[in-house]
């Protein structure tokens, strides 16, 4: 066997070795930056003197390194220093796989390899003197490299494309030669070569691939595997997995697949994932492509199975910047190809000898299994069906087990398999030594699936079932897994454990745990419960209405964990589940009670909390818990978020371990006991929205207490004295009026206040100078709001050094702001409603956001174009601006610009610099990379004194969109129209070089119907180029994302391009355009198109370059609609290789024409065009 280039540690992607003299500042600098472009580690030896032997240093370089590159050039010979080098290079590819790469720089290869030539002349040269010994090492490495295929300079006529060639097969050989990452999935390295293949990485184009598979075959492994390996090589990468959706969906509703709140919360959690922003907030769809639009991503999203999640996240290629990959990981075929994605690799079941394999691995750690095993591991994948899943869990199963054990498990598998998997898995569970092992298997099954191990931990507490070893032997015997401090089962082994429990019996009531809905309504409503139930799990959404017998716990003596819960807590939605009055019998023993939307007024009188770990009841009708104290030792979390009638709290002074109390939106609650003083272990305390809440108890000093949230406590006026651990404190809209002398608050990290009232706090004319004073240097979020008094800050604000997010919102007297300071770590600074501050702020040059919204800055100055990470700037309602000019070639992540609703503003300028563009020659404009699209998005909705006509006549500005107050399309379009289409726009001839056809857009959209205000749309915009045959082409559409802010007539203009690739065997004379609403809005009209070509080619007469030449528009009474498309779709399936580890979809697009030439096309992997279609 070849050695393992993984056997050798590395530090280095790339070795080069080279003759500094021929090529280092010219060929090799050029490909040292390619390799840089791409990610790739290379060595480099500026500071080694070559003058001796071959330096240590260099020979352990070599060793470090998993791909060496030799160029062999004139001189290269001359050095013996590159002769020792070539030596070592040879050593390490035949020790441990080093890979070599010749390059032949003006050389024949021949003379290499014979040492002949002028090449031959010089290398004897160098061989003088030395011994026969030494001539023959560097004679046959000279051989050995020059024998292996590499590039010669002399075939390439351009040296830029062979670099990037060289670069590409440099990343191609890393990517299959990572160090094995999984090294129980035998076979992986062939799954991830024709992932490689498939994804092209070379290419700049944003491709969709899908991993399609059934479940257990091992796609997210390989996925895994393979974001590994690339994740590097990208801007930005983020792997979604199952959890991440499912908390994401929480909020989904199965009856409105459109869900648009849905939408925009997955849109928020994704961003905030692969930006590394915690609580990023958007308030439009196309917020995704206006933050990645220009950046090289990398994303997967494992076991997808709704076409929802896909169209939120990734819902077009466009939204991501040249060189993105998006992979997409279903059991579902359809779901990818009704999201377009043509480009699938099928993960099939691993030959015999695989599956043979991958099972040794788990069993005994290597390849093969111990001759007196072999009959019956081959038993056993057959068994398996050669499922990864099965291989692997019963692998784990049997590991470490003799050959009597073997042999005794065969009758069940022979007997009991049946040839489905689910009964290969129950072997596994069937198998657990442990009686113990199998009842945290089932609990986990049924119950905490995707919860926190700790937390599991405490609620099996006290069990006797051995929680620590028991989860460590399902982990062990790959049962479950732990991510994090999170388990997770696979859902297969998920059904498995919930079907074990319910063939304990055909009563439902006689089983240990019930979590099918229709099973716990029966039971609950007959009262057919009985002491073998331990627990209960009911989502309320999954039921219409549910009567709980008065009794119907009564025989559920052992009950430990009762959950009657809603992910998404809906109003309309409140009273699904009723309680006669007499219901009284709940167990004792209750660890685990959750009781969304009870509907009682207290609880049972006999009630007995004693062993509860957890107690949340939400949304509930409670006015108070219970009466007098009970010992509460075990309570951890008591969560009683938005009980609105409560009004006390039991006394909790034997709640002695609680971490977690949240009363959030309790609105009639209006004190809290005085026992929370002894609750010195608690860490959170949440009474945010507490309304009515007027004080604390004074003795709150909790010294573990990290996290006090009070926002909204409107009637709060008192602030007590408080631990100087707390690291998180929000009083935002309180009435406090002073704090405690002696509150020290020097480990805070976010503050946030603000006042109802103008309280005595605020009387002083700097307010913030005490409190300033005892803020720590560590602070990253500071949020002060509706402070009227507040007219400058303290000069010790330039201390927060380390503050990332500061918010000074309505404090209306706020002048002015500290000069002559750097934040050097603020990112976000908003100063909306400030409404006396003139002064532009400058206190950080690395900010993202700005929000000067309703402030009395007059203009915007020069030097904001320092402000180089500038994404978002809004100046809504800026009544006294007047004049908007930026610096855009500077501001290069510039994405938003929002002026709306700014009356004095009449001039908008961009100082002659393409708007988020590199300026770009004319005759090259037509042809610009993705990475040259424009991304920006301009609102100037009622600047009603804005000259509109100038700044869209701005020719160098490109935008992604811009939008005004408007009920006509201004006269600069030369097309329009008051339908929905524009036909018989003539095209020029365009030259071949050009790889765009551009053009602007305009819609006029009346919204005086929404029933909301704010409200995002789609608008695609579909071109059809004809020929005067009647010949036609239907490109693939535009999308245009928009968002509609308030009522009335808006005018929405994008910047659309088109790739002309499909155009060339046609000579296509004009183009019909056609805009429709992606999804259908009933109260959504359009009033009006217009439409303006960009076309940067000039003219038949060979006139000067004009960016923006408009031929005569002849207007034709033919409509888009009158031509009929006719697609053909040809399906092929390539066949699988010998180990059939996985396939390609080969579909191939053949398309007919009614022209008298016909044209035959190859099959092409994994290309099918569904968008664009030709016929004539």
């Amino acid at each position: 066997m070849a050695p393992s280039s993984s056997s050798c540690n590395r530090v280095y992607d790339v070795f080069p070795s080279f003759s500094g003299e021929d090529v280092r500042v010219t060929f090799l600098s050029h490909f040292l930056k390619e390799l840089d472009r791409k990610l790739i580690i290379a060595f480099k030896d500026s500071k080694i003197e070559r003058s001796q032997s071959l330096d240590p240093v260099l020979k352990q370089a070599i060793r470090d390194s998993r791909i060496a590159v030799v160029v062999f050039s004139k001189n290269y010979a001359s050095s013996s220093w590159c002769l020792n080098e070539l030596l070592e290079i040879v050593k390490c590819k035949e020790d441990c796989g080093q890979m070599v790469i010749p390059v032949f720089y003006g050389l024949d290869p021949s003379h290499v390899r014979k040492q002949t030539g002028d090449f031959g002349k010089i290398f004897a040269e160098t061989c003088k003197n030395r011994t026969e010994e030494v001539k023959i090492q560097w004679r046959r490495a000279l051989t050995d490299v020059a024998n292996i295929l590499g590039y010669h300079s002399v075939t390439w006529g351009n040296e830029a494309k062979m670099i990037e060639k060289i670069a590409n097969d440099v990343l191609g050989k890393l990517l299959l030669t990572t160090p094995n990452d999984s090294e129980e999935f035998v076979g992986i390295e062939d799954h991830i070569a024709a992932m490689i293949v498939l994804l092209q990485l070379e290419s700049e184009e944003v491709r969709m691939v899908g991993i399609w598979g059934s479940s257990g075959i091992g796609k997210t492994t390989i996925a895994r595997v393979l974001f590994n390996r690339l994740s590097r090589h990208f801007q930005g990468s983020v792997f979604i997995d199952r959890r991440f959706i499912s908390k994401s969906m929480d909020i989904y509703r199965k009856g409105n697949p459109d869900d648009y709140s849905m939408k925009l919360h997955l849109q928020e959690n994704f961003l905030s994932k692969i930006l590394g922003k915690r609580h990023i907030k958007i308030d439009h769809l196309g917020a995704v492509a206006e933050r990645l639009k220009n950046q090289k991503i990398l994303i997967f999203i494992d076991d997808l199975d709704d076409q929802v999640v896909l169209d939120a996240l990734a819902g077009q290629t466009h939204w991501f910047g040249p060189g993105s990959r998006i992979i997409v990981i279903t059991k579902d075929k359809h779901l990818l190809r009704a999201h377009g994605i043509d480009l699938i690799y099928k993960v099939g079941l691993p030959s015999k000898d695989l599956a043979l394999e991958m099972l040794c691995r788990f069993a005994f750690k290597k390849n093969s299994p111990p001759d007196d095993l072999m009959e019956l591991v081959s038993e056993v994948a057959f068994h398996v069906g050669n499922l990864p899943l099965g291989l692997k869990v019963l692998g784990s199963f049997l590991r470490g087990r003799d050959k009597e054990d073997w042999v005794d498990m065969m009758p069940r598998l022979r007997n009991g398999l049946d040839g489905k998997i689910e009964k290969t898995l129950r072997l596994t569970y069937d198998g657990l030594d442990n009686r113990k092992d199998k009842a945290i298997f089932r609990h986990i099954a049924c119950l905490f699936n995707g919860e926190r191990v700790s937390e599991i931990k405490l609620l099996l507490a006290n069990s006797n079932l051995d929680v620590n070893i028991g989860l460590k032997n399902l982990v062990d015997r790959s049962l479950v897994h732990v991510r994090g401090d999170i388990i997770e089962m696979h859902r297969l082994l998920q059904e498995m454990g919930k079907e074990i429990v319910r063939t304990q019996s055909n009563e439902p009531g006689e089983r240990e745990f019930l979590t099918d809905s229709k099973d716990i309504c029966y039971v609950l409503d007959n009262n057919t419960g009985t002491k073998n139930v331990l627990g209960i799990a009911l989502d309320i959404n999954e039921i219409d209405e549910l009567h709980i017998h008065e009794s119907a716990f009564k025989e559920m003596h052992n009950l430990l964990f009762l959950e009657i819960y809603s992910k998404v807590w809906d109003r309309k939605k409140e009273g699904r589940w009723h309680l006669s009055e007499g219901f009284d019998y709940l167990s004792p023993k209750l660890r685990l009670l959750r009781l969304d939307g009870y509907p009682m007024r207290c609880m049972p009188s006999k009630f007995c909390p004693e062993n509860l770990v957890k107690l949340q009841m939400q949304n509930s009708s409670l006015e108070k818990l219970w009466d007098g104290a009970h010992s509460l030792t075990g309570l951890k979390d008591m969560d009683l978020w938005g009980s609105e009638n409560l009004t006390e709290i039991p006394d909790l002074s034997m709640a002695t371990n609680l971490k977690t109390l949240s009363l959030s939106e309790c609105s009639s609650l209006v004190e809290l006991p005085s026992s929370i003083q002894y609750l010195n272990k608690l860490e959170t305390l949440n009474m945010a929205f507490c309304t009515n809440l007027e004080t604390l108890p004074i003795g709150i000093n909790l010294q573990s207490l990290f996290r006090l949230d009070l926002n909204s406590c409107s009637r709060l006026r008192t602030f007590p004295q408080i631990s100087t651990n707390i690291s998180e404190l929000l009083l935002l809209g309180t009435s406090i009026e002073e704090f405690p002398s002696t509150l020290r608050l020097e480990n805070l990290i976010n503050l946030g206040m603000s006042l109802v009232k103008s309280g005595k706090l605020w009387e002083r004319v700097q307010p913030l100078t005490p409190l300033m004073t005892l803020l720590s240097p560590s602070l990253k979020t500071l949020w002060l709001s509706d402070i009227p008094n507040l007219v400058e800050l303290p000069s010790s604000f330039q201390n927060l050094n380390k503050l990332e997010d500061l918010s000074i919102t309505n404090c209306v007297n706020l002048e002015t702001f500290p000069t002559g300071i750097n934040l050097e770590s603020l990112e976000h600074l908003e100063l909306r409603g400030c409404l006396r501050l003139r002064t532009f702020p400058n206190i950080s040059t690395n900010i993202s956001a700005l929000d000067l919204t309703r402030t009395a800055i007059e203009e915007v100055p020069w030097w904001i174009e320092n402000f180089t990470r500038l994404i978002t700037l809004h100046m809504k309602e800026c009544n006294n601006l007047h004049c908007v000019s930026l610096n855009i070639s500077k501001l290069k992540r510039l994405m938003v610009v929002d002026c709306s609703d700014c009356k004095a503003l009449t001039k908008a300028s961009w100082n002659d610099s393409p708007l988020n563009m590199a300026p770009v020659p004319c005759e090259a404009s037509s042809s610009l990379p993705n990475n040259h699209f424009p991304k920006v998005r301009l609102i100037f909705t009622n600047c009603f004194h804005l000259d509109q006509e100038a700044l869209l006549h701005q020719q160098s500005v490109s935008f992604k969109s811009m939008e005004f107050s408007g009920e006509e399309v201004p006269s600069y379009f030369t097309h329009r129209s008051t339908e929905t289409s524009l036909t018989n726009i003539p095209l020029l001839h365009t030259s071949p070089s050009k790889t765009f056809f551009r053009f602007r857009a305009c819609v006029v959209v009346d919204t005086e119907s929404f029933h909301t205000m704010d409200h995002s749309f789609v608008i695609q915009v579909c071109p059809r180029f004809v020929d005067r045959l009647g010949n036609h082409y239907d490109s693939a559409d535009w999308t245009m994302y928009f968002v509609c802010i308030e009522l009335g007539s808006h005018m929405f203009i994008s910047d659309c391009r088109f790739p002309l690739s499909h155009l060339a065997e046609h000579s296509y004379d004009h183009v019909d355009i056609q805009f429709r609403f992606k999804v259908a809005y009933p109260h959504l009209k359009l009033k009006g198109c217009g439409l303006r070509l960009l076309e940067d080619s000039p003219s038949l007469d060979n006139q000067s370059c004009n960016p923006n030449i408009v031929p005569h528009i002849c207007e034709s009474n033919k409509s888009i609609g009158d031509h009929l498309d006719q697609e053909a779709l040809l399906h092929q399936q390539s066949t699988s290789n010998s180990d059939n580890l996985g396939v390609y979809e080969t579909e191939h697009n053949t398309v007919e024409r009614r022209t008298s030439r016909k044209r035959t096309h190859p099959p092409v992997l994994y290309t099918y065009k569904r968008k664009k279609k030709q016929s004539g």
